[in-house]
């Protein structure tokens, strides 16, 4: 599928997913926001593929944000309708694959709460991370006001959210926001390594895994384990599980097939 805002590129299991608007610092307007919709649609049918990672064009912007020329007069229900149902940031985060933000720059508003919704985020030191939207007298709504709690906790998350600032991706780093900061020479190739380490594992197992540590936000301990242990024992129906087994003993690598 050809998108115009988007450029997705298949490096044997890993897709990147690249959002193309370095003249608007791949800010998100609605028809980019579809596009990536579509884009981890049809990816997630790909058995080829075991791992996304998204970025943004330029060397400037990750994604700085929604594009607020698209506000300009909207009411209260318009805004309303356009964000109701499912998303590109649930669409992200739903993903039954491994999805990596490869955050290379600005990392505001909506593109903060695009990487939230990734499972790993692997930052450049030139990126700034935030969720300015109180400066402009609205709120995140993306996801920003319950993913960032989660992740970092409540009382830096109302910092953050109530001031607006902007922190370096070392500051993010040692508050849990990225799980990485690392030189923006080296934020491809350490993106890559752990993609494709990732890739090289058994796609069953990555589902449930994913699956089961998402469920650790959404359920209460005793929903949580009782949900492990089903996804434990449904690795048991996989071939994956048999040839992972048949390889530790035989000390081999792993061929895992998805089955």
């Amino acid at each position: 599928m050809a998108y115009e805002n988007l450029i997705v590129e298949k490096r044997g299991a890993v897709a990147i997913v690249t959002v193309n608007r370095p003249d608007k610092l791949n800010a998100l307007n609605i028809k980019t926001r579809g596009e990536i919709l579509a884009a981890f649609d049809e990816l997630a049918q790909d058995d080829e593929i075991r791992v996304v990672v998204i970025t943004g064009a330029g060397d400037k912007a990750f994604i700085a944000g929604a594009d607020i020329n698209e506000f300009a007069g909207r009411t209260a229900l318009e805004q309303r309708e356009i964000m109701r149902g499912r998303g590109a940031f649930d669409s992200v985060e739903d993903f039954p694959k491994p999805v990596i933000a490869m955050i290379n720059g600005y990392a505001l508003g909506g593109g903060c709460e695009l990487a939230m919704a990734c499972d790993i985020r692997i930052a450049s030191t030139k990126a700034r991370l935030g969720q300015p939207e109180i400066k402009l007298g609205i709120i995140p709504g993306g996801g920003g006001t319950q993913r960032l709690p989660r992740l970092i906790g409540e009382g830096k998350a109302m910092e953050l959210i109530l001031t607006g600032d902007m922190i370096t991706a070392e500051e993010a780093e040692r508050l849990g926001l990225v799980n990485r900061a690392v030189s923006p020479e080296d934020l491809e190739t350490k993106t890559m390594d752990i993609a494709n380490r990732i890739a090289e594992m058994s796609p069953v197992a990555l589902r449930m895994a994913k699956q089961a540590v998402k469920n650790a936000s959404r359920t209460d301990l005793r929903a949580g384990l009782e949900a492990e242990l089903d996804l434990f024992a449904l690795c048991f129906a996989s071939e994956d599980k048999e040839e992972g087994v048949r390889a530790f003993m035989e000390k081999r690598k792993p061929e895992f097939k998805g089955k």
